[in-house]
């Protein structure tokens, strides 16, 4: 199969060498009888999921081991899925070009729920069966994991078991059980009832969901054999420090979206913001010393020749040591023209030492998140910052030499107003006015703001999952006015289509019945819908009809506080109480304080034992 394809498919296709597997630092093994084949599986594109650090650290933490060979396979594009079909030859992993179907696991992970679709196109190219319940013996186990693992009901049809939590933390328990279990010559069932006892782990099939036929809410959850508990608990690692991180990862031959070192300096986020869910389900934070990211990030420079490390968490400027890292890191690298950039500042957590600091190597753009145009409305999402924090900042900016700033909002939050939305032109304004009072002979000769706004999609265990979405018309009547109210020429204003945040809504929030949905919507040839120039939203709707389900009632309903969600199960550490505490602070415009500040109990510090916060 592999000279077939590179001599008769790939001249064919846009990209070739994203479907070769052949980079620098790419794992190759020799197969044998007991060896485990694991394809990770990214539901997009090979540019979107090289960019994915989670898939660099399982990558690596399974190629480690002398019997799993793991691979890698992305959704392949349009005109490469057009000559699989034509040509009658499955979806493959990179490295081996194995047919997908021929593997031990075919592992997703999650990222955004707009890739649901992709899901489900690459298991029918790879000639699998697409319902997890009618598998037969020999077909690889179809796990997933990641951020929309957290609620799994959506695609629970189609995935054989889950894993809930931070996957280094329980791959290798899976990988030990499937090596017991291969030399029982057991079922399939039999394997999935062995991982139904490993803590993190959700097998659907083990579960039994009724509904309430008046309202349609969920009635009862409960599972259906005793290897399955009744609560799923998130896994995670204790001591960062110590967890695995590659000191290779591979190098791609063509341009990705993020082409450069990505390594995480800390995990988790105690900022509180409430319509966020990953500062909610990655809690609780967890830092790694300077030496220990010095020393990894030294062997991936070593390793790769990049020339951008980017250091990544959910809010960089957070970490505790961060102004003496960046300093060590570009006395380091200055030199050698590598540069350090910081993809997830606050506003309030700039200094004029760090912004003097990384750009020493190469000036980029100012990209900040105020979130909301009103100091009122970042109060109700507990943002934790004020005009003044911005304005200095952006101020402070101008000053050493930057032109071009992005701010990013959200419109459609909970208890917003007409005031608010001209808030956010406003504030655009005011950054334009802080440019002005900058010497002409000190600021950038060019100066572009940029304001973004992304649309409002509750999820789940944040404060606002409870809280409907607004409906599209309402959130294109919201964009008319923010770019009616801008006046400058210096001020663009891009926004995101509403009708792919109404889906993303339906399938966050949503339970088992949209797999039905799901199904008929591959059957139309939905794919790629987070991509605009893929995505169809009559054929999603003609595919809700046909299934008979109101997507509205996923997305724009304002849900009970008592009523059953159907992510209860699953118990993150963050205490539904706390949550709740939390909503009804929002209605009040209540702030709560940064988590080393004070305290909230949120429930994190005693989920798990041993665990000690760093802080």
């Amino acid at each position: 199969m592999n000279n077939y394809i590179e001599k008769n498919i790939l001249p064919l296709v846009t990209k070739p060498i994203t479907y070769l597997g052949n980079e620098v630092n790419a794992v190759h093994k020799t197969p044998h009888e007991k060896m485990i084949r694991f394809a990770f599986a990214f539901p997009d594109t090979y540019e979107v999921g090289m960019s994915h650090l989670g898939m660099k650290i399982l990558y690596g933490l399974l190629n480690e081991e002398a019997d799993i060979w793991c691979e890698r396979v992305f959704a392949p594009w349009v005109d490469m899925e057009e000559q699989l079909i034509k040509n009658n030859l499955p979806l493959y992993g990179l490295e081996s070009m194995m047919p997908l179907n021929e593997y031990d696991f075919v592992g997703f992970t999650l990222q955004y729920e707009m890739s649901f679709s992709n899901v489900l196109n690459m298991l029918k190219l790879g000639h699998i069966t697409l319902e997890a319940k009618e598998r037969q013996e020999g077909e690889p186990f179809v796990i997933a994991g990641g951020p929309c693992a957290y609620n799994p009901e959506p695609l629970s049809d189609f995935i054989d078991f889950y894993v809930i939590g931070e996957g280094e933390e329980v791959i290798l328990k899976i990988m030990e059980s499937y090596r017991r279990w291969k030399k029982t010559n057991g079922k399939r069932i039999d394997f999935l009832r062995m991982v139904a006892e490993i803590e993190g782990v959700y097998v659907p099939a083990f579960y039994e969901v009724t509904y309430d036929d008046a309202t349609g809410v969920i009635k009862s959850f409960l599972p259906i054999v005793e290897e399955a508990p009744k609560t799923i608990r998130k896994q995670f690692i204790n001591d960062l420090d110590a967890s695995y991180f590659p000191e290779k990862i591979v190098v791609s031959y063509t341009e990705t979206v993020h082409d450069r070192i990505s390594y995480e300096i800390f995990r988790g986020c105690g900022r509180g913001c409430r319509f966020c869910q990953a500062g909610m389900i990655y809690r609780p934070t967890r830092e790694k010393t300077v030496s220990t990211i010095q020393s990894k990030i030294r062997a991936l420079v070593d390793a790769t020749g990049y020339d951008e490390v980017s250091l990544s968490s959910l809010s960089t400027g957070d970490y505790s040591e961060i102004e003496t890292l960046i300093k060590n890191l570009v006395d380091e690298y200055e030199d050698q023209k590598v540069s350090i950039s910081l993809p997830s500042l606050r506003i309030d957590s700039l200094s004029i030492e760090m912004l003097e600091e990384i750009q020493k190597v190469r000036k980029a753009g100012l990209t900040l998140a105020p979130e909301a145009g009103t100091q009122r409305m970042r109060d109700v999402i507990n943002k934790g910052v004020t005009e003044e924090n911005l304005l200095d900042t952006v101020h402070t900016a101008f000053e050493k030499g930057w032109g071009h700033v992005k701010l990013y909002f959200m419109i459609g939050l909970p208890g917003e107003t007409d005031e608010d939305i001209e808030g956010i032109a406003d504030l655009g304004q005011k950054t334009v006015d802080e440019y002005m009072k900058i010497d002409k002979e000190q600021r950038n000769k060019s100066l572009k703001v940029v304001l973004s706004t992304s649309s409002f999609v509750p999820k789940p265990f944040t404060p606002f999952q409870w809280m409907g979405q607004n409906t599209q018309e309402e959130f294109k009547k919201k964009q008319r006015q923010l770019k009616a109210s801008i006046k400058d020429r210096k001020i663009s204003y891009s926004w995101h289509d509403s009708g792919v945040s109404f889906l993303e809504a339906v399938f966050a929030r949503g339970d088992r019945r949209l797999g039905q949905v799901l199904k008929k919507a591959n059957e139309k040839g939905c794919r790629f819908d987070g991509w605009g120039e893929h995505f169809q939203l009559e054929k999603w709707n003609e595919a809700f009809a046909e299934a008979g389900i109101d997507p509205e009632f996923y997305a724009l309903r304002n849900r009970d506080y008592d009523e059953m969600l159907p992510w209860d199960f699953i118990d993150t550490g963050v205490k539904k109480e706390f949550l709740k505490a939390e909503a009804l602070k929002a209605l009040e415009a209540l702030t709560t304080p940064y988590c080393p500040e004070n305290c909230s109990n949120c429930g994190i510090m005693e989920f798990k034992k041993g665990w000690k916060c760093h802080v």
